[in-house]
């Protein structure tokens, strides 16, 4: 994950976790303000350019096994921002096109 290389030569962006889209937005939307929390910890995960500077580990657990996705949102296992539908409902991607998400954060559900 090179994210300042695909914000330098993409127009529009999508994020996948466990192979399921979780976002899609223009790039400079998606690189602006980060809805879904997997994007937001994504972002916060680029390595700094400042040499010597690192950053705490953003997720905690081990990553699913594609074979044995967890039920509901793929994501809600290592999520920061996890509540109550999360493990048992899938969130459908929504939103006002160009902009998607799937995340119980942004749907109603």
């Amino acid at each position: 994950h090179d994210l300042r290389v695909v914000r330098y030569l993409s127009d529009f962006v999508g994020v996948m976790y466990l192979g399921k889209i979780v976002e899609r937005a223009p790039a400079v939307e998606l690189f602006g303000s980060p809805m879904h929390p997997y994007t937001q910890v994504l972002l916060e995960a680029a390595p700094e350019l400042v040499p010597g500077r690192q950053k705490e580990p953003p997720l905690q657990g081990e990553v699913p096994s594609p074979l044995d996705i967890p039920s509901g949102c793929p994501f809600h296992p290592r999520c920061p921002k996890v509540f109550e539908p999360c493990s048992r409902i899938v969130p459908a991607l929504r939103g006002a096109e160009p902009r998607t998400v799937s995340c119980h954060l942004h749907n109603a559900y």
